[in-house]
């Protein structure tokens, strides 16, 4: 039986946790999590919604990226301080659903259409989605050190 390291206690992770929540309550986070799991829907149905279903091979694909997805946008809006670490996995999606009608060799003007714009939608929510997670912080060091914030000298 192993005991747990106390590090989910740690200050950092604690911290870090935090910021992330922040990060993912402004408005573009939750836009850009919102729109990649209506883009995981959309894509786990569109070859229904589209009419190519009978290309199974594609159909299997979509379905099964586009409910992933969805679960993975779902995870970052609810829960962003412990999904952050998966949110690269949505531009990758983007990529494959761009790509996937030529890869699987079922590619007709329908399909192509509804992938690529797909793909393009999912590829930029998720470089969205990605970006909360790597914006800058003001680090409190630099805080310390501001002289402009010493008492007397008045905002500037």
């Amino acid at each position: 039986m192993t005991r747990p390291t106390g590090l989910e206690r740690h200050p950092d992770i604690l911290e870090l946790r935090d910021r992330y929540e922040r990060a993912s309550c402004t408005p573009a986070a939750q836009a850009a999590d919102g729109l990649t799991m209506l883009s995981g829907l959309y894509l786990a149905i569109s070859p229904w919604v589209v009419g190519f279903h009978s290309l199974s091979r594609l159909s299997v694909s979509n379905l099964v990226t586009g409910l992933a997805l969805a679960a993975l946008g779902l995870g970052l809006a609810s829960a962003y301080g412990r999904m952050h670490g998966l949110s690269w996995m949505a531009p990758l999606i983007g990529v494959w659903t761009i790509i996937a009608p030529w890869i699987m060799h079922s590619a007709t003007r329908a399909s192509i259409w509804s992938n690529v714009v797909t793909g393009i939608v999912i590829l930029l929510a998720g470089l969205g989605a990605m970006a909360v997670g790597m914006r800058q912080r003001r680090r409190p060091e630099k805080e310390m050190f501001d002289r402009s914030r010493e008492p007397g000298r008045g905002d500037r």
